[in-house]
């Protein structure tokens, strides 16, 4: 299968610190990678319903909805692009990962068949010069990649708070170039043991 990423800019400021990064990481992709790059401030999700115990979600198939689901199954890497908000993802990256919730219950989508073994990565700017404080927003996207059974990538972390700060961080920059380049392994829950399968 050819690879082909999804990059999620989940930022409510347009090409802020987080696109920025997220683009210097995706320049260094090969030409034969697929890109597909959707604002989910351009496209808002819907408030996620939890109907799983009153009825089956069904398969959307016109809007935003329809358009964020297709484009995650034809994906082998989906790449959040948050900043980090109060010590996690944005809120339009977190309606996103709710709506996963919707498509596990989904009859005939198969969701978690189809996501295991995809790969999940994040990029995040942060205020902080301590990233220890992205802990919650790294934990978020490796937990949810160990419940689907997808390898996870790891996140980029880039330094800056005003427009254009993360090209004065040379470290993100130099990280930038080999991110997308590396094994990503299986992601693992923190209690899980390494021998464990």
């Amino acid at each position: 299968m050819t690879r082909r990423f999804l990059f999620l800019l989940a930022s409510s400021r347009s090409e802020g610190n987080t696109e920025l990064l997220a683009r210097r990481a995706a320049e260094q992709l090969p030409s034969d990678v697929e890109q597909e790059w959707l604002s989910l401030t351009e496209h808002p999700l819907p408030d996620f319903a939890d109907l799983r115990h009153d009825s089956d979600h069904v398969r959307p198939t016109e809007g935003t909805t329809a358009l964020l689901l297709d484009a995650t199954l034809a994906a082998t890497d989906i790449v959040i692009a948050s900043p980090l908000y109060w010590y996690s993802v944005s809120a339009q990256a977190k309606r996103y990962l709710d709506h996963w919730s919707g498509w596990l219950r989904t009859p005939g989508l198969d969701f978690k068949a189809r996501m295991a073994g995809r790969t999940l990565w994040g990029v995040t700017a942060l205020a902080h010069e301590e990233q220890e404080v992205a802990d919650p927003l790294i934990g978020t996207l490796s937990n949810s990649a160990a419940y689907m059974g997808m390898r996870f990538g790891g996140v980029l972390l880039g330094n800056g708070s005003k427009p254009g700060d993360v090209e004065k961080d040379a470290e993100a920059l130099a990280r930038a170039k080999t991110f997308f380049a590396q094994e990503a392994p299986l992601a693992r829950f923190p209690y899980e043991a390494d021998g464990d399968s």
